[in-house]
Protein backbone atom coordinates (compact mmCIF):
# COMPACT_ATOMS: atom_id res chain seq x y z
CA UNK A 1 0.00 0.00 0.00
CA UNK A 2 1.34 3.43 -0.98
CA UNK A 3 2.06 5.76 1.89
CA UNK A 4 -0.18 8.80 2.29
CA UNK A 5 1.31 11.93 0.72
CA UNK A 6 0.94 15.45 2.07
CA UNK A 7 -1.47 16.40 -0.73
CA UNK A 8 -3.58 13.29 -0.13
CA UNK A 9 -3.64 14.03 3.60
CA UNK A 10 -4.83 17.60 3.03
CA UNK A 11 -7.53 16.48 0.62
CA UNK A 12 -8.75 13.77 3.00
CA UNK A 13 -8.89 16.14 5.99
CA UNK A 14 -10.78 18.76 3.95
CA UNK A 15 -13.29 16.16 2.75
CA UNK A 16 -13.80 14.73 6.23
CA UNK A 17 -14.35 18.07 7.97
CA UNK A 18 -16.08 20.12 5.29
CA UNK A 19 -17.12 23.53 6.65
CA UNK A 20 -15.66 22.66 10.08
CA UNK A 21 -12.13 23.03 8.67
CA UNK A 22 -10.78 26.53 9.15
CA UNK A 23 -7.10 26.01 8.26
CA UNK A 24 -4.68 23.16 7.71
CA UNK A 25 -1.07 24.19 7.33
CA UNK A 26 2.39 22.66 7.16
CA UNK A 27 5.07 24.30 9.28
CA UNK A 28 8.63 23.90 10.48
CA UNK A 29 11.58 22.31 8.74
CA UNK A 30 9.41 20.66 6.07
CA UNK A 31 8.18 24.11 5.04
CA UNK A 32 11.65 25.66 5.29
CA UNK A 33 13.52 22.75 3.68
CA UNK A 34 11.72 20.81 0.92
CA UNK A 35 12.57 17.13 1.02
CA UNK A 36 12.81 16.96 4.83
CA UNK A 37 12.44 13.61 6.59
CA UNK A 38 8.88 12.31 7.08
CA UNK A 39 9.00 12.93 10.83
CA UNK A 40 9.42 16.64 10.07
CA UNK A 41 5.97 16.88 8.42
CA UNK A 42 4.47 18.98 11.20
CA UNK A 43 0.94 20.26 10.63
CA UNK A 44 -1.49 22.56 12.42
CA UNK A 45 -5.23 22.03 12.10
CA UNK A 46 -7.61 24.81 13.12
CA UNK A 47 -11.27 23.78 13.30
CA UNK A 48 -14.68 25.26 14.06
CA UNK A 49 -15.70 24.63 17.68
CA UNK A 50 -18.99 22.93 16.83
CA UNK A 51 -19.37 19.26 15.97
CA UNK A 52 -17.19 16.18 16.29
CA UNK A 53 -13.86 16.51 14.49
CA UNK A 54 -11.98 13.67 16.16
CA UNK A 55 -14.15 10.81 14.94
CA UNK A 56 -14.15 11.74 11.24
CA UNK A 57 -10.37 12.17 11.34
CA UNK A 58 -9.46 8.92 13.11
CA UNK A 59 -9.01 6.75 10.01
CA UNK A 60 -7.11 9.50 8.19
CA UNK A 61 -4.75 9.95 11.14
CA UNK A 62 -4.11 6.22 11.27
CA UNK A 63 -2.87 6.27 7.67
CA UNK A 64 -0.98 9.54 8.18
CA UNK A 65 0.93 8.37 11.25
CA UNK A 66 1.58 4.97 9.61
CA UNK A 67 3.44 6.94 6.93
CA UNK A 68 5.79 8.21 9.64
CA UNK A 69 4.24 11.64 10.19
CA UNK A 70 3.20 13.12 13.55
CA UNK A 71 -0.51 13.90 13.99
CA UNK A 72 -1.40 17.58 13.64
CA UNK A 73 -1.67 20.03 16.48
CA UNK A 74 -5.40 20.76 16.76
CA UNK A 75 -6.98 24.00 17.99
CA UNK A 76 -10.38 25.62 17.63
CA UNK A 77 -10.42 28.97 15.86
CA UNK A 78 -11.13 30.76 19.15
CA UNK A 79 -8.23 28.99 20.88
CA UNK A 80 -5.94 29.93 18.01
CA UNK A 81 -6.90 33.61 18.18
CA UNK A 82 -6.59 33.81 21.96
CA UNK A 83 -3.30 31.96 22.44
CA UNK A 84 -0.66 34.15 20.81
CA UNK A 85 0.31 35.40 24.28
CA UNK A 86 0.67 31.83 25.59
CA UNK A 87 2.76 30.49 22.69
CA UNK A 88 4.48 33.54 21.16
CA UNK A 89 7.64 31.68 20.11
CA UNK A 90 5.66 28.95 18.38
CA UNK A 91 3.39 31.47 16.63
CA UNK A 92 6.36 33.46 15.31
CA UNK A 93 8.15 30.29 14.23
CA UNK A 94 5.10 28.89 12.43
CA UNK A 95 4.37 32.22 10.76
CA UNK A 96 7.97 32.42 9.50
CA UNK A 97 7.89 28.98 7.84
CA UNK A 98 4.52 27.59 6.82
CA UNK A 99 2.44 26.57 3.84
CA UNK A 100 -1.36 26.61 3.84
CA UNK A 101 -2.66 23.24 2.66
CA UNK A 102 -6.40 23.87 3.00
CA UNK A 103 -8.70 26.58 4.28
CA UNK A 104 -8.05 30.26 4.88
CA UNK A 105 -5.09 32.36 6.00
CA UNK A 106 -5.17 32.20 9.83
CA UNK A 107 -2.85 35.14 10.50
CA UNK A 108 -5.21 38.08 10.04
CA UNK A 109 -5.42 39.91 13.36
CA UNK A 110 -2.75 37.76 15.05
CA UNK A 111 -0.11 39.84 16.84
CA UNK A 112 2.76 38.58 18.99
CA UNK A 113 4.08 41.00 21.59
CA UNK A 114 7.85 41.17 21.95
CA UNK A 115 7.75 40.96 25.75
CA UNK A 116 5.59 37.84 25.65
CA UNK A 117 8.13 36.18 23.37
CA UNK A 118 11.09 37.27 25.50
CA UNK A 119 9.45 36.03 28.71
CA UNK A 120 8.56 32.63 27.23
CA UNK A 121 12.06 32.33 25.79
CA UNK A 122 13.68 33.09 29.15
CA UNK A 123 11.46 30.53 30.88
CA UNK A 124 12.13 27.79 28.34
CA UNK A 125 15.87 28.41 28.13
CA UNK A 126 16.31 28.32 31.90
CA UNK A 127 14.19 25.16 32.09
CA UNK A 128 16.26 23.59 29.34
CA UNK A 129 19.51 24.58 31.02
CA UNK A 130 18.48 23.15 34.39
CA UNK A 131 17.40 19.85 32.85
CA UNK A 132 20.54 19.62 30.72
CA UNK A 133 22.75 20.00 33.79
CA UNK A 134 20.75 17.30 35.58
CA UNK A 135 21.24 14.95 32.65
CA UNK A 136 24.91 15.82 32.24
CA UNK A 137 25.80 15.24 35.88
CA UNK A 138 24.02 11.87 35.78
CA UNK A 139 25.67 10.76 32.52
CA UNK A 140 28.98 12.65 32.48
CA UNK A 141 30.99 9.45 32.06
CA UNK A 142 28.70 8.09 29.32
CA UNK A 143 29.63 9.98 26.11
CA UNK A 144 27.13 8.11 23.95
CA UNK A 145 24.29 9.02 26.28
CA UNK A 146 25.36 12.68 26.29
CA UNK A 147 25.43 12.66 22.48
CA UNK A 148 21.87 11.28 22.48
CA UNK A 149 20.76 14.09 24.78
CA UNK A 150 22.23 16.68 22.42
CA UNK A 151 20.54 15.13 19.39
CA UNK A 152 17.22 14.84 21.20
CA UNK A 153 17.12 18.47 22.33
CA UNK A 154 18.83 20.20 19.39
CA UNK A 155 15.66 20.93 17.40
CA UNK A 156 14.12 22.77 20.34
CA UNK A 157 17.30 24.78 20.84
CA UNK A 158 17.32 25.82 17.18
CA UNK A 159 13.77 27.12 17.63
CA UNK A 160 15.01 29.18 20.57
CA UNK A 161 17.90 30.55 18.52
CA UNK A 162 15.49 31.66 15.82
CA UNK A 163 13.45 33.43 18.50
CA UNK A 164 16.57 35.18 19.84
CA UNK A 165 17.48 36.49 16.39
CA UNK A 166 13.94 37.78 15.85
CA UNK A 167 13.99 39.56 19.22
CA UNK A 168 17.27 41.15 18.15
CA UNK A 169 15.63 42.41 14.97
CA UNK A 170 17.34 39.93 12.66
CA UNK A 171 15.96 37.44 10.17
CA UNK A 172 16.88 33.85 11.09
CA UNK A 173 18.45 31.86 8.22
CA UNK A 174 16.55 28.78 7.09
CA UNK A 175 19.72 26.69 7.03
CA UNK A 176 20.57 25.23 10.45
CA UNK A 177 24.32 25.74 10.14
CA UNK A 178 23.86 29.38 9.14
CA UNK A 179 21.38 29.85 11.99
CA UNK A 180 23.87 28.56 14.57
CA UNK A 181 26.63 30.67 13.05
CA UNK A 182 24.58 33.91 13.13
CA UNK A 183 23.25 33.23 16.62
CA UNK A 184 26.71 32.36 17.91
CA UNK A 185 28.12 35.63 16.58
CA UNK A 186 25.32 37.60 18.25
CA UNK A 187 25.23 35.76 21.57
CA UNK A 188 28.92 34.94 21.96
CA UNK A 189 29.32 31.19 21.67
CA UNK A 190 31.49 29.26 19.23
CA UNK A 191 29.28 27.74 16.51
CA UNK A 192 31.86 25.13 15.52
CA UNK A 193 31.49 21.92 17.44
CA UNK A 194 28.19 22.91 19.05
CA UNK A 195 26.99 19.34 18.48
CA UNK A 196 29.56 18.23 21.08
CA UNK A 197 28.05 17.98 24.60
CA UNK A 198 30.37 20.47 26.35
CA UNK A 199 30.09 23.07 23.57
CA UNK A 200 26.33 22.55 23.39
CA UNK A 201 25.91 23.16 27.12
CA UNK A 202 28.04 26.29 26.82
CA UNK A 203 25.86 27.55 23.94
CA UNK A 204 22.65 27.00 25.91
CA UNK A 205 24.17 28.69 28.98
CA UNK A 206 25.29 31.75 27.04
CA UNK A 207 21.95 31.98 25.22
CA UNK A 208 20.05 31.96 28.52
CA UNK A 209 22.35 34.69 29.87
CA UNK A 210 21.87 36.77 26.71
CA UNK A 211 18.06 36.58 26.94
CA UNK A 212 18.18 37.47 30.64
CA UNK A 213 20.16 40.59 29.75
CA UNK A 214 17.47 41.56 27.25
CA UNK A 215 15.09 42.29 30.15
CA UNK A 216 17.51 44.86 31.55
CA UNK A 217 18.31 46.24 28.09
CA UNK A 218 14.99 45.96 26.17
CA UNK A 219 16.21 47.95 23.18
Amino acid sequence: MARMTLDAFAAAVAAALGSRLITLLLYGSAAREPGAAPAAMNTLLIVAPDGDCLGPLSRIMKDWTAAGHPPPIMMTEREWRQSADAFPIEYDDIRAAHRILAGKDPWTGIHVRREHARRQLEHELMGKLVHLRQAYVADWNRPKRLAEIVRGTRAGFLTMLRAVLRLAGRTPPADSAALVRDAGALIGFAPDGVTEPAAYLDAVTRTAEYVNRMERNPS
